[in-house]
């Protein structure tokens, strides 16, 4: 395919064509979906792959198939082990404070929500942090420190103001 290769042009001219297929082949139209989604994912990142391919539409097609079959296979291996795993347990209760706590942590950088979790709630040290993170000790402090800096911030502004 030449220079002039389209990734815009062959969404708008496959997408639908594609689901119609996947679903034919699942029988589940969110897992369609879902698939053609994740394969035009890959073609925007392998743009040249797809342009130099005979046919970018079964280039599509292949992706997502095989993305399907990941699922299947994810999906037996859940279903002969599941027998296996503890029944459920009873349900989790989330205050409101919990959801004040997430939502601020929602808004920290994902590296520094990383180490103030599994330092906080999976309570870990920051050297089996730094291990499990493959990072240096004092970057996991470093974060560890701004994390839980910003996290006050967020959660002093969530207060009501007194009144004297």
């Amino acid at each position: 395919m030449d220079a002039a290769f389209d990734l815009d042009e062959l969404y708008t001219a496959s997408y639908r064509r594609l689901v119609v297929q996947l679903f034919a082949l699942c029988g589940d139209m969110a897992d369609a979906e879902d698939a053609v989604q994740e394969a035009f994912v890959v073609a925007l990142r392998k743009r040249r792959r797809v342009a130099a391919a005979t046919n970018p539409e079964a280039w599509v097609r292949t992706v997502a198939v095989n993305r399907l079959r990941s699922g299947w296979r994810r999906a037996s291996m859940v279903r002969r082990h599941q027998p296996r795993v503890p029944g459920p347990q009873a349900a989790v209760e989330v205050g409101p404070e919990h959801v004040a706590i997430v939502t601020a942590l929602a808004q920290l950088d994902p590296d520094q929500r990383e180490v103030v979790v599994l330092h906080h709630l999976a309570d870990l040290g920051t050297a089996q942090i730094a291990a499990e993170l493959g990072l240096p000790e004092g970057t996991v402090k470093s974060r560890l420190a701004r994390g839980r800096a910003r996290l006050a911030d967020l959660l002093d502004e969530r207060e009501e103001p007194r009144h004297a």
